[in-house]
């Protein structure tokens, strides 16, 4: 693999190979199997990957949640050499190199600005879409990976390439978890042991909710999700919706729930210092 941390250099290396598909991971470093998953992805996709890490400040509304965020690139280089190939790119930019101006582009999302995340990060999501348009201006990618633990990402980044008319071709790819059911968050390894200890009781909790529709509605199962994570010192729940997996507009009713459509539970808890979300397909019988 290539290590190359300016954009210049990185479209001369693009150029130079000529290949095509091209497929993109993102990614703000911090690695883990959840991240090489997305990798392994793309390499079954594409005769050229770029990783790209980098930790983007546009996206962080808490600035001590900037400056506490993991950061370990010895240990991902070591991790994406052992996947990637002689051609492939891993891209390491400097702030400067994305944003060599400020930028000051806003974005509409619709919708999805007025809902979970959104609401409880304001101007996250776009961050989100300036690093995003960024990088694939930089790179140029066919295709472009993204984890479907980070749910409401994936849904502002397909609308992103909706509204922009970018030619790339999105792929969520699936949840990897612990085996204790945490979803793999680089932000785990922050967990105080006690708090890491009782964390399984997030999913365990999505995957009861996801039984549950057939027998209960909404309301109840809502209360019931709060309940078991708001009853395991040191959680404390932001908000569970069941929403459809588009416009991510969250359901009060099962009668509200359309054959036809995907829908699923979303999830944010304060576990401890650190802030953990998760998903759930939750379908009707």
């Amino acid at each position: 693999m290539q290590v190359i941390s300016t954009a210049k250099e990185l479209r001369y290396i693009n150029g130079k190979l000529n290949l095509s598909p091209v497929g993109l991971v993102p990614t703000m470093g911090a690695l883990h199997e959840g991240h090489i998953s997305l990798v392994e992805k793309a390499l079954s996709l594409s005769p050229l990957v770029i990783v790209s890490i980098f930790v983007n400040p546009a996206q962080f509304n808490d600035k001590n949640d900037l400056k506490n965020y993991p950061r370990t690139p010895e240990d991902d280089l070591l991790l994406l050499g052992k996947v990637l190939r002689e051609n492939d790119i891993v891209f390491t930019p400097e702030v400067k190199e994305i944003y060599p101006e400020t930028d000051t582009r806003k974005f509409s999302f619709g919708n999805l600005d007025n809902v979970m995340e959104a609401l409880h990060r304001p101007g996250h999501f776009n961050g989100v879409g300036q690093v995003v348009s960024r990088l694939f201006d930089i790179v140029k990618p066919d295709i472009a990976i993204f984890g479907q633990k980070d749910f409401q990402q994936l849904a502002v980044i397909k609308e992103l390439v909706r509204q922009t008319g970018d030619k790339v071709k999105i792929i969520g790819s699936p949840i990897i978890r612990e085996n204790d059911g945490l979803a793999m968050s680089s932000r785990n390894m922050l967990l105080e042991p006690e708090i890491r200890k009782n964390a399984p009781v997030i999913f365990k909790t999505l995957s009861a909710a996801a039984e549950m529709i057939t027998g209960h509605d909404i309301p109840e199962i809502k209360t019931f999700v709060g309940k078991q994570i708001n009853n395991v010192p040191g959680f404390d729940i932001e908000y569970f919706d069941i929403a459809d997996d588009t416009e991510l507009i969250p359901v009060s009713s099962r009668n509200e729930m359309q054959k036809g459509k995907r829908y699923f539970g979303c999830i944010a808890v304060r576990a401890g210092k650190i802030r953990l979300i998760d998903n759930i397909e939750i379908g009707l019988v």
